[in-house]
């Protein structure tokens, strides 16, 4: 009886799987917008009294967003008040909505990869999974990866699409 092989074991190829380097933890917005007299307008003597009440305990944790969805005139000092109460409290705290906390997160991950560890490496980006990945962090691995890799392959192991092939 033959022995079966595994060919896509033997291949040399290294897979990474993107959901490794999902955003952990909760976001949340902050909205400006409700620290404003009648949702328009800063009154700068409110406005600390308001920062100065409120509970940043809620906030512990979490990746916060710093958004300010009124059309209303900020000064650049009450965004950076804001974010002096945040930075000791939340896990993440940036100037954006979710989906720019969510990308900025992925990118933040993913640099912590340790790219060299892939140079002349076949490398597989793992195309399917339980979690909605995003073109973000596909863009982002192929830029990591392109100046050190052998190939770079998008899918599974046994039936990928290939992405990138240095010149010998």
């Amino acid at each position: 009886m033959d022995e079966i092989i595994n060919k896509v074991a033997q291949s040399g190829l290294e897979t990474i799987d993107l959901e490794n380097y999902f955003p952990k933890g909760e976001t949340v917005i902050f909205d400006m917008k409700d620290y404003l007299f009648m949702g328009m307008i800063l009154k700068e003597k409110d406005f600390r009294a308001a920062m100065q009440s409120l509970d940043w305990e809620q906030f512990r944790g979490k990746n916060v967003g710093l958004v300010c969805t009124a059309d209303a005139v900020i000064p650049l000092w009450a965004y950076m008040l804001v974010m002096t109460n945040l930075e000791p409290v939340a896990a993440f705290a940036a100037f954006g909505d979710a989906d720019f906390i969510y990308k900025t997160l992925y990118l933040k991950n993913l640099s912590t990869i340790d790219v060299a560890s892939f140079t002349d490496k076949r490398i597989v980006i793992k195309g399917c999974g339980d979690k909605r990945v995003g073109e973000v962090a596909y863009a982002e691995i192929t830029r990591l990866l392109r100046p050190v890799a052998k190939s770079i392959m998008y899918g599974e192991a046994c039936s990928s699409v290939p992405v990138y092939k240095k010149k010998a």
